[in-house]
């Protein structure tokens, strides 16, 4: 397998980002990775308590969003304790005009959200077990 598809080498790369930079910026969805656009009932449990997760290890969090209503995803994220940073701009620390967001990783249903999910999860548990790996 090519080293860029390989999960192993993502991770290792995620680990040496957090390590150098004591942070990442990730990027999240809001609809139907957070919050059930279609209302299906699906509960996002697992990401939302991630993304606290990550809050706490000191990563920027960003909503990085089609929705068009961003009182509505402020304040759904307020009320269900989704933290975030920012919702579809730049980290302050990252000057650019592109109109791409800079993060280092993106949660989003419709990509990779069950690797990316698993690699952050692993990165949160190993940064409180004081891990390397």
């Amino acid at each position: 397998m090519d080293y860029y598809l390989n999960l192993e080498n993502a991770y290792q790369r995620l680990l040496k980002e957090y390590k150098e930079h004591q942070s990442l910026v990730v990027a999240y969805d809001f609809d139907n990775t957070v919050y059930d656009y279609h209302k299906n009932g699906w509960q996002f449990n697992d990401v939302i308590q991630l993304l606290q997760n990550l809050k706490s290890i000191g990563c920027y969090l960003i909503v990085f969003t089609a929705n068009e209503d961003i009182e509505f995803v402020k304040k759904y994220c307020n009320d269900n304790q989704i933290p975030f940073d920012a919702i579809n701009e730049q980290p302050p620390f990252y000057k650019s005009e592109s109109r791409k967001i800079y993060y280092n990783v993106l949660l989003d249903d419709r990509a990779g959200l069950r690797e990316v999910y698993d690699m952050l999860f692993r990165l949160v548990r190993n940064k409180r077990n004081n891990l390397n790996h």
